[in-house]
């Protein structure tokens, strides 16, 4: 009898183990399903509503920007699409690389040229963000949105106190002083420094440029609205940083004003499909994952905290156009 009552508890301990194991390789399966049908769905097509009939569309750029030539291709189908009339293009965003932050202001210009486009700043068009809210032919935000932070900033870490408390040195040859400098393991020479101050200078003045012709500025108002401060929305009507106070009802009524479209075509989301990779769908992923192994309120804190973002934007290189890069949201 205590055999048998042994042998029931085994059995009944080897289908909980097997249970547990089988829900984890369903949760794996379905999470590898999801990434590859978002990676099979065709990279950069857009989500239409309402195909065929039509409307205004509406975009959102969020977070951190950086080169996507899949929304690049994504916007190029948006502007021979004859059922959206006009464009509204929500901004959320603290800017990111510069070269990224450029080509989005190349193509949503583009599409401005073949459909009247509003831009709507929600929360922020700070930095590369601003970049691309030039490409509009009218600005709206928010009273206390954050517009601005004009200017190119160039990061690296330097650890070479830290390698000398340790006792290591880093050795190396190059082709010349300048290759791969400045390459955080010495101090940086002056000569470096100038190189990429340089880089810093001619970026900034190609900034500048733009914020001069877009938004018809010179003199010391260009001069003040440049030095790399940000504005609140009030402060950037004032300053011809922004064109009107107000929300997406404002974007419908000067369309409807300035590029007679009916005030009445309904507004249907147009969004890009999830690439593999992205950081965004990775939040989906994750978030999923979690719900179903019961961390749901440890993920969902993590995002609303801005630490996986912050991560996002420590992954960045090269010339920057953003707004408090360490800073969580």
């Amino acid at each position: 009898m205590s055999l048998d009552a042994d042998a029931l508890v085994d059995r009944r301990r080897m289908r909980r183990k097997l249970t547990f194991w089988r829900v984890l390789a369903v949760l794996v399966a379905v999470v590898g399903i999801v990434a590859v049908t978002a990676a099979l769905r065709g990279r950069g097509e857009l989500g239409l509503g309402g195909v065929g009939s039509a409307q205004i569309a509406r975009i959102g750029i969020k977070g951190v920007i950086r080169n996507d030539q899949d929304r690049v291709e994504a916007l190029e189908k948006l502007s021979k699409a004859s059922a959206a009339k006009a464009v509204i293009v929500h901004i959320d965003s603290p800017g990111g690389t510069t070269a990224g932050s450029e080509q989005l202001h190349t193509a949503l210009r583009k599409l401005a040229e073949k459909k009247p486009t509003v831009i709507v700043v929600d929360g922020m068009a700070a930095s590369g963000g601003y970049i691309a809210a030039m490409a509009g032919d009218h600005i709206v935000a928010q009273g206390n949105s954050i517009v601005g932070s004009i200017g190119v900033l160039f990061q690296y870490p330097n650890v070479a106190d830290l390698l000398k408390t340790l006792g290591v040195r880093m050795e190396e040859v190059k082709s010349s002083p300048l290759k791969a400098a400045p390459n955080g393991f010495e101090p940086t020479s002056p000569e470096a420094r100038a190189a990429i101050a340089a880089l810093v200078a001619d970026s900034y003045d190609w900034f500048r440029t733009m914020v001069k012709e877009r938004r018809g500025l010179d003199g010391e108002l260009l001069a003040k609205v440049t030095d790399g401060r940000v504005f609140t929305g009030r402060q950037g009507v004032e300053l011809k940083l922004v064109d009107a106070i107000g929300t997406e009802e404002t974007a419908v009524a000067w369309l409807a004003k300035e590029k007679g479209i009916d005030p009445k075509l309904p507004v249907k989301d147009w969004k890009l499909d999830p690439k593999l990779g992205d950081l965004s769908f990775l939040h989906l992923g994750t978030a999923a994952l979690a719900e179903a192994v019961g961390l749901g309120p440890l993920a969902r804190s993590l995002l609303g905290t801005g630490t996986i973002q912050s991560f996002e934007r420590l992954s960045l290189d090269g010339l920057l156009a953003l707004w408090h890069p360490a800073a969580a949201d």
